[in-house]
């Protein structure tokens, strides 16, 4: 080790050149990392879902769900199934072995799943997914005084423009009902042409149809058949034809029934500022930057405007984003308090040039641990900038003690070099150790199973990282700036007596102290037991809560309004709108008596 850390202290070009090389490529690592807002998961499940329209949950059961759990229950890598049976839809959830490579058990599943071939003939095609963390960044709204049917198209064509945007890959709507198709036909007109409603129903659900064809064996493979054929859109089923005379004149649909595009629950919906709203909610996906996707998003919404019509507004919501530039601001504001700080009272201690080189390292420190992070597949994130808020303020311990042993060779008179030297390796293998043990303290976090284990781990693997660059600095980069430092070979008088008062205090009261406390060893054994005891009791016994999350404050405040069951849609909206309105004369009433005018205090509801 004297031989390495000798080397770079007479090779200062070496230590700098390992510097740069360090604060580089961390610097290049931030700019190419994936920022995001929680680190994205996955659950190692994969879930099969089929639609099956018009079946009970018994008939969903018989006819989907026990013949996928027999196909796929023999594959290797599964732990668990669990399947879901209702009205119309079968879901089967199938947990990986932990381990186990989810790709190839997706792979698997899905081979398994399109070689059935007895599924019922309405059943859909059955969807194969992995279960994947998506990650909302923000929320669009798109309201105004109209129908939903025309919000929806707005939102729609949103939603593709948002898709489109650089930097912007999935958005979806929300806030309203599922379309659904509705038919009604009169009474007279199905006597007019000898028809019943179950023939017509039959008809129908035989015009819109998805069906399985089974497969055939092709070389070392297969070839899947299926007949598509579904509709999506009343216009789709107007000119069905219901009656075909030999004359060659029909009877469509249309000519017996009312057709038109509608949702499945219309007493169902969402309100912004309060009128009539369908959402859009905006994901960052695989790569993306969470910042870059509510930037982009912000400014089309911008340009958007002016084009919308009158009784059309938009409008973003629920930016997840300023919490991570929040948590960014923060990192860097308290990087730069302790760097002042850590240049302050070091100067005050020891030295200022010092203090200069003691400080330098808490950057190095943390681009070398930028630069490890994608290796781990750890991503710019909350957790990941909680864990770098930590370790900052034990980041230059090792870097101080190093710096202070090479100070005080300096004192005993050897030359800058010789000092260097001999003033590292005296406390190489305590630093070594110290920063060892703190690492260890963090390595159980990278244990941990699950999704919330794989969340954990972002912490750890930054201590870990930043506090392996901090020794590096310490041992290599930090002699050899040291070593063309001229550092006197005595304090100044500033430091001298502030030297010598601390010297004083630890000589005088604390070492009569210290004497006490050895003398009466058992005393102070059993003091320290009986604090321990006291603490714990105060935990067991409920003085000290205990709670994975804490509960903060949030800039959000909810109501919740519960009517009697069966109470009328048109009554529910009217309380609504009460709420409403007294939201937003609280506000108003709140308003005038704050002195800060640039925001209201209720941007919406």
């Amino acid at each position: 080790m004297k031989r390495i850390i000798a080397w770079f202290t007479e090779n200062h070009v070496a230590a700098n050149l390992l510097m740069f090389f360090v604060l580089l490529a961390g610097g290049l690592s931030a700019i190419n990392s994936k920022v995001e807002i929680f680190p994205e998961t996955t659950a190692d499940k994969v879930s099969i879902t089929v639609l099956y329209p018009g079946a009970s949950p018994a008939e969903v059961e018989e006819g989907v769900l026990k013949k996928i759990e027999e196909a796929i229950s023999g594959l290797d890598g599964i732990k668990e199934i669990n399947s879901y049976a209702s009205e119309g839809t079968a879901i089967i959830e199938a947990e990986a072995v932990k381990g186990w490579d989810i790709d190839k058990l997706f792979d698997d599943i899905k081979s398994e799943t399109n070689r059935i071939t007895t599924l019922p003939e309405s059943a859909e095609q059955p969807v194969i997914k992995k279960f994947v963390f998506k990650a909302p960044v923000l929320n669009v709204a798109v309201f105004g005084n109209t129908t939903i049917s025309t919000l929806k198209d707005y939102a729609e064509r949103i939603k593709d423009d948002i898709t489109r945007l650089p930097g912007v890959t999935q958005a979806e709507v929300f806030g309203v009902s599922e379309p659904e198709i509705s038919i009604e036909i009169p009474e007279h007109n199905l006597r007019k042409y000898g028809l019943t409603l179950p023939q017509v129903a039959d008809l129908v659900r035989r015009w819109s149809i998805d069906l399985g064809g089974g497969e055939i064996k092709e070389g070392a493979g297969y070839i899947l058949l299926r007949a598509k054929g579904k509709k999506y859109t009343a216009k789709e089923y107007r000119d069905m034809v219901l009656i075909g005379r030999p004359d060659g004149t029909t009877v469509k649909l249309s000519d017996i029934a009312t057709i038109r595009d509608t949702f499945q629950d219309a007493e169902r919906g969402s309100r912004f500022d309060g009128l009539p709203s369908v959402g859009i909610l905006v994901y960052r996906i695989g790569k993306e930057n969470a910042l870059t996707v509510a930037r982009e998003v912000k400014e089309y919404i911008e340009n958007l405007r002016p084009s919308l019509p009158p009784s059309i507004r938009v409008d973003t919501f629920g930016d997840r984003s300023e919490i991570l530039k929040a948590r960014l601001t923060l990192l860097l504001k308290n990087m730069g308090y302790g760097m002042v700080l850590v240049v302050l009272v070091l100067g005050i201690f020891l030295n200022r040039k010092l203090s200069f080189w003691i400080t330098l390292g808490i950057p190095i420190a943390f681009a070398f641990g930028l630069y490890l992070l994608p290796f781990y597949d750890v991503s710019i994130n909350m957790i990941s900038l909680f864990a770098f808020i930590m370790v900052l303020g034990i980041v230059v311990d090792d870097a101080i003690v190093v710096g202070e042993s090479v100070f005080r060779k300096r004192e005993e008179g050897l030359p800058h070099f010789q000092a260097a030297v001999e003033g590292t390796m005296e406390v190489a293998v305590p630093v070594i150790f110290s920063v060892l043990t703190t690492m260890a303290a963090f390595w159980p976090l990278l244990l941990g199973t699950g999704v919330m284990g794989k969340v954990i781990k972002n912490i750890p693997i930054v201590v870990i990282a930043v506090l392996a660059g901090s020794l590096l600095e310490a041992l290599l980069i930090l002699p050899a700036h040291l070593s063309r430092t001229r550092l006197p070979a005595k304090r100044g008088r500033k430091e001298d007596f502030i030297n010598r008062c601390l010297s004083g205090f630890i000589k005088g009261p604390f070492q009569r102290f210290l004497n006490a406390a050895l003398r009466w060893r058992y005393l102070t054994i059993a003091v320290g037991i009986s604090v321990l005891l006291v603490s714990m009791g105060y935990w067991i016994g409920g003085r000290i809560k205990f709670t994975f999350f804490p509960k903060v404050e949030s800039d959000r405040m909810v109501c919740e309004v519960t009517l009697a069951p069966g109470t009328p849609y048109s009554k529910t909206l009217r309380v609504i709108e009460r709420v409403e309105r007294a939201a937003s004369e609280a506000a108003r009433e709140a308003d005038k008596l704050r002195k800060d005018h640039s925001l209201p205090l209720i941007r919406y509801t």
